[in-house]
């Protein structure tokens, strides 16, 4: 017993150190981006090796950041698409996923891996042709254009529908005997039950919609209507801000605020979904 117990402890000590090692490599760079968004003395080099503090601390940095673009109305912007996104893409995913798994219609399995199938396929395939469709329809510079496409999202479809599968069917059942409507049970009995994984599809969608800059590139015409990855490559262009290193930190570091903000809001209804995928009818 006590060879064993040595084993298991000098396993969980070497787990620990593997994890403490990929820790720190993930978590210096963001540190060293902050710390640097701080340093007045960084306008013009980055000194290497990073250090553990700014050589001249200010808020002159950020108060750049702010005044060469419009940070704040960018990071708005970028709100409103997301929050547009997320809304469409988590209930189509929900009530596809829903039908999939409780309706159990015919040829469901072929639907579903049509849906999947559209996964395999890139962006870059279909960004041209998305493209030349909304021009036609007068929805380009328009955030109809994020709003509309968001209908597809197949991941999601595939997450709900895994996720629903392991909710009992005897709800759907009562609620059917009770004279409720297919909306009404989803939206009253199923819906309520889905948080976690609504959670889980919030938190990538939010990443995905909030780092994009392809497409918000080629939709959006209008300044005003920028997103915030492009308020942040607009820095190349505006006063030879793109050879300040600190000030490209300070405005890169507001862009992650949301993000972060997001995730630890909503990080444990995460491990509840996957917590939950056990569930037994």
């Amino acid at each position: 017993m006590g060879s064993r117990r040595r084993k298991e402890a000098a396993a969980q000590t070497f787990l620990f150190i593997v994890l403490f090692i990929g820790s720190f490599v993930m978590i210096v760079p963001f540190l060293w981006m902050l710390i640097t968004s701080f340093d007045w003395a960084a306008r013009l080099n980055i000194t290497f090796p990073p250090k553990i503090w700014p050589e001249e601390p200010s808020f002159k940095t950020y108060e750049a950041a702010f005044t060469n673009i419009p940070m704040a109305k960018y990071i708005l912007n970028s709100i409103l698409v997301s929050a547009g996104v997320i809304f469409v893409s988590s209930m189509s995913a929900l009530l596809s996923g829903y039908s999939l798994s409780k309706i159990r219609f015919k040829g469901a399995n072929i639907v579903l891996l049509l849906a999947l199938s559209t996964m395999m396929i890139p962006f870059e395939m279909t960004m041209i042709p998305q493209y030349l469709l909304f021009s036609k329809v007068g929805l380009i510079d328009t955030y109809w254009a994020f709003y509309l496409p968001a209908m597809n999202y197949a991941f999601g479809t595939f997450l709900a529908k895994a996720f629903i599968d392991q909710l009992p069917s005897s709800l759907r059942e009562a609620g059917v005997i009770d004279g409720a409507s297919e909306f009404a049970v989803f939206w009253r009995i199923y819906f309520p039950l889905c948080t976690p994984i609504i959670a889980t599809m919030v938190i990538l969608l939010f990443l995905g919609v909030w780092n994009d800059m392809l497409w918000p590139l080629l939709a959006l015409k209008t300044p005003d209507k920028y997103t915030i990855q492009i308020g942040l490559a607009m820095f190349t262009y505006n006063n030879g801000i793109n050879q300040q290193p600190s000030i490209i930190m300070a405005a890169t570091t507001v862009s992650l605020i949301p993000v972060v903000v997001v995730y630890l809001f909503l990080q444990r209804y995460i491990i509840e979904s996957i917590a939950l995928t056990g569930i037994k009818q």
